[in-house]
């Protein structure tokens, strides 16, 4: 397997656990796919506060009757834990962030703190497709910003998940070792195979309300 660690046992001369290297490539992922879900979630959080000023006016998000913010922030889904989830994200989407860039500047990362990341970045990942169900089997509307946001996370999961997995960081079986050291490379096909059974999904659960879109 492919390890980017100081010593092959993780530990360094020193007795102390050897920090992990991770490649720009997955720096860059976490950068992008960051800002791109932090501006999805400030996004929502601009729009909840217009609607807290205006409730009975619509949304620059609302496009449609299946296609509209407004009508997602107004269910208990929009805040699960008692507040407006976009709150979360607007903390949550910044650590990979500043973690993309401490790994461009050089910096170097512990085992338990990569285990750590890519628990909290799991975490995120299942709480979108969580949200995604919820839009496309009980909400029956799509949130643009949400969406947004969906793909932010996704472009950092996907190739932080093939790293850990290729890393040892997650251990997977032996015979699986290949596939990992050759999946890294194209995470990129991977985050573009998830979207699209995504955006397929979206597809196919409002087929008959897509004429709305073009024809008002």
């Amino acid at each position: 397997m492919s390890q980017s660690i100081e010593t092959p046992q993780n530990i360094d001369q020193s007795g102390q656990e050897a920090r992990i290297v991770a490649p720009k490539s997955l720096a860059l992922s976490l950068i992008i796919g960051g800002f791109i879900a932090w501006i999805g979630a400030f996004s929502l959080v601009i729009e909840r506060i217009q609607l807290a000023e205006h409730p009975s006016g619509s949304l620059s998000c609302d496009l449609n009757v299946f296609i509209s913010c407004k009508s997602v922030m107004l269910t208990w889904q929009s805040h699960l834990l008692g507040f407006p989830n976009p709150l979360i994200g607007v903390a949550g989407f910044a650590i990979p962030i500043v973690v993309g860039f401490a790994i461009l500047a050089g910096a170097r990362f512990a085992q338990w703190f990569w285990v750590a990341f890519v628990v909290g970045i799991g975490a995120a990942m299942a709480f979108i497709l969580w949200l995604f169900s919820q839009s496309l089997l009980v909400i029956n509307v799509l949130c643009p910003y949400c969406m947004v946001s969906w793909v932010g996370t996704i472009m950092m999961f996907v190739p932080l998940a093939l790293f850990a997995f290729r890393e040892d960081i997650i251990e997977m079986p032996v015979r699986t070792t290949a596939f990992w050291d050759a999946a890294y490379p194209k995470a990129w096909l991977f985050v573009i195979g998830v979207d699209l059974l995504i955006v397929l999904a979206i597809v196919i659960r409002f087929w008959s309300r897509w004429p709305i879109l073009f024809h008002g």
